[in-house]
Formats: C-alpha cells, sequence, structure tokens
C-alpha cells in the first residue's frame, strides 16, 4: 500500500514445471510459510522486488513526517503537540526500520535516500496533499493510518523475515496513530458546528485519496501475482480497499459526519458496501509527480537532508576516531 507502483519481474507467475530446482526448493519453503532469511539463496526477481516495496515504504514513512510536521507548534493544546511529536517520530523510527531491513537485501540505504532525494523513487501518493486545518490531523491518524494499518498487519505475514518482523513493532504504533487520529475527529464533531464542518471537510478531502493507497484496481496492477505468489504481498489492493471501506463507514456514522461516496450502500447479503472508485488518472498523476504538494515534498525531504550533512559528518568523524582509538 505504501508501495504503489512496485514491479516485480514484469513476467508472468512460472509453473513449476517451468523453475529450476532452486526455485523449486525456494517456492516450496513459501508455500509451507518458512520465512526467508537475508542468507539465504533467492530468485533476483524475489530480491529486486523486496528492495523497491521496502524502500518504497520506507520513503513512505519519511515523507509521511512532513504533512503533520507542519502542524506540531500549531496543535491546540500541549498535550496534542507533545501527541503529535511522539507521533511523527514513530514515523522517523518505521523509516529506520524499513531502511534496515532494506540494506539486508545487500543494498545501502545512502543509495536509497538519494534516489527518493533526486525524485527517482517513488513513495505513497498520499503524503502529496495538503494538510490545511487541525481537522486534517485527525483525519490523516484516521484515514491514512487506519489504511496502513490493514495492509501492515497482513504485510506481519509476508515472507522475508527480517521485513516481517519489522511489521511487528510498527503495527504497534501505527494503532496508537490510528486511535489519536479518531479521538481528534470525535472531539472536533462534538464541538462547534464550524469545528464539525471543519470535520467534514477534511474527511470529504482525505476519502479518496485514502482509498487510492492500496494502489490500482487488481485487473490494473499486473505484478500483483508473482507478489502475491513468492508471498511477498499477502493480500491484493482489492481485497484492502474493501475491508478499508467495511471497517471505516460504520466509524463515519458513529461520528455523525456524511459518508463522502454518496452511493456506497451495505449488501445486507455479503457484508460488504458496494463504492465508487477513485479517480484513477488522478492517482496516476500524483504518482508522477503532479499533485498538488510533490514539488513542496521534494523541496523540504532535499533541504532537511542538506542542513543535516553536518551532524552526519560528524557521526562519521567520531566513528572513525573510535575505530583508531581501539586498534
Amino acid at each position: 500500500m505504501y508501495a504503489q507502483t512496485v514491479q516485480s519481474t514484469g513476467r508472468k507467475v512460472k509453473s513449476l514445471e517451468e523453475m529450476s530446482d532452486q526455485e523449486r526448493a525456494f517456492q516450496a519453503r513459501i508455500d509451507a510459510g518458512e520465512k526467508i532469511e537475508p542468507k539465504d539463496w533467492m530468485p533476483d526477481g524475489y530480491r529486486k522486488t523486496l528492495v523497491r516495496q521496502i524502500s518504497q515504504h520506507a520513503h513512505s514513512e519519511v515523507v509521511g513526517q512532513l504533512p503533520e510536521g507542519n502542524w506540531i507548534t500549531r496543535a491546540p493544546t500541549l498535550e496534542r503537540k507533545a501527541i503529535l511529536l511522539a507521533k511523527v517520530q514513530d514515523e522517523a523510527g518505521h523509516g529506520l526500520y524499513l531502511y534496515s531491513a532494506a540494506e539486508t537485501l545487500g543494498v545501502s540505504r545512502a543509495d536509497l535516500i538519494d534516489d527518493l532525494l533526486a525524485g527517482r523513487a517513488k513513495y505513497s501518493s498520499i503524503f502529496n496533499y495538503p494538510t490545511l486545518n487541525w481537522a486534517d490531523m485527525g483525519a490523516v491518524g484516521w484515514l491514512v493510518d487506519g489504511a496502513a494499518i490493514i495492509n501492515q498487519v497482513a504485510l506481519q505475514r509476508t515472507s522475508y523475515g527480517p521485513y516481517s518482523r519489522a511489521m511487528v513493532r510498527i503495527c504497534k504504533e501505527e494503532s496508537f496513530h490510528a486511535r489519536q487520529g479518531f479521538d481528534i475527529m470525535m472531539k472536533m464533531v462534538a464541538g462547534t458546528a464550524a469545528q464539525k464542518a471543519m470535520a467534514q471537510d477534511a474527511l470529504n478531502r482525505l476519502w479518496w485519496p485514502a482509498l487510492m493507497m492500496f494502489g490500482p484496481p487488481d485487473k490494473d496492477s499486473v505484478h500483483s501475482a508473482q507478489s502475491m505468489a513468492w508471498k511477498i504481498k499477502v493480500m491484493t489492493n482489492d481485497e484492502g480497499r474493501q475491508k478499508f471501506v467495511d471497517q471505516t463507514i460504520p466509524q463515519i456514522e458513529y461520528l455523525g459526519l456524511d459518508v463522502p461516496d454518496k452511493a456506497a450502500r451495505k449488501n445486507p447479503k455479503t457484508g460488504h458496501y458496494s463504492f465508487v472508485d477513485p479517480d484513477w488518472d488522478e492517482f496516476f498523476a500524483v504518482l508522477k509527480g503532479y499533485g498538488p504538494c510533490n514539488a513542496d515534498r521534494m523541496l523540504a525531504r532535499n533541504k532537511a537532508h542538506d542542513d543535516g550533512a553536518w551532524f552526519r559528518e560528524g557521526l562519521l568523524a567520531y566513528a572513525e576516531k573510535q575505530t583508531i582509538a581501539a586498534e
């Protein structure tokens, strides 16, 4: 979900007869539910797909600090400032876990970050939308982190061990993020008419981008089959989106807000809600860099990277001194 444009091998899934002996043994381990560890043999396509997915996930956590970090100093109370600061700090930690997991696949964290800063790497489209007022902090925590939890709980079962284990810690913290967002919305709808209107406006603006977080429809997601066969992904884009809608619409009704999708209806036989797809042309335009905040996000990340150069240099110099002293 945070890796919306991941491509795997670009080829159809091989049958067992088409696989080499090593590939068959590898697939047998996957099918048996075993975890693949960094020193284990793995197909090149598996490794490359993981690098793309984990790095895009890491980039999303890091860029995801920006829409909320902008509101830390403007939170309405000291308690809200502390909570939001803790949440943004968590996102930085999630990026660290994920970059560390990617490094176990033989890539450099510095190279991955350079790709992000140069615009060669992608991150979740949701973070290219603005956060205009305090109600957006509630909607982001509730909708964005709520959507993230659906995907990330499933990723605890992903086949690559370091990624799976990182998800366990991340999911515990994401559940706090979603609760704090819903709590903000609860306070807003219980306030003045103007505050409730702000909550409704935030929901209206972020509903469709939240649906986009799960990636394009399965029929247009041509690389999902291989990722599913390798159990890198364990839930399709459409399955995740449906689960999110089914979970969130009752919460909207509980808050006393209007569902942005006026056509959404619950099927009493299946228990699932029907819903209108978001604008996929908008989705792909945002991924290509034409969203409302793409340029601002990259300027902010590059500035932060440049401003922090002295600190990174200091850490390296200290580490070199410690190495020399130990010799």
